[in-house]
């Protein structure tokens, strides 16, 4: 069981919108799945959130570090932004459904050179 986890994210659409993929790192394993159905970026980036909550969750922590690179998904998902669509505000309450029961979640914004779950993607589906 981890108590505490940091988990790289990200996310995005083939074209923008389309067949969306994500992924996720932590302990310097990435899990990648593109078959997230069709959408666009910015889905996407939520989608790949959730999954690194689920990932999170199935490991048994309670103190999480969730790290990525879209700066919008990043600062409503810490609260400081408020979604404008159905569809993220539908994101959103997903994840705090999610993330309610865990002790400390912390949701924070990196370049995207720096977001190792970006890499990932992108060494896996290079443009």
């Amino acid at each position: 069981m981890a108590e505490r986890m940091t988990l790289y994210f990200d996310g995005g659409a083939r074209p923008n919108p389309g067949r969306m993929e994500i992924a996720v790192v932590t302990g310097g394993r990435a899990v990648i799945r593109d078959d997230c159905g069709e959408g666009d970026n910015c889905t996407a980036e939520w989608l790949a959130l959730l999954h690194a909550v689920e990932i999170a969750r199935a490991a048994g922590a309670q103190d999480v570090l969730l790290i990525g690179d879209a700066l919008s998904v990043v600062e409503q998902a810490r609260g400081t932004w408020r979604p404008r669509s159905p569809q993220m505000q539908a994101h959103l309450a997903a994840f705090r459904a999610a993330t309610a029961t865990l002790a400390r979640v912390t949701v924070r914004h990196v370049g995207r050179s720096k977001n190792l779950a970006g890499i990932a993607l992108a060494s896996r589906y290079p443009r």
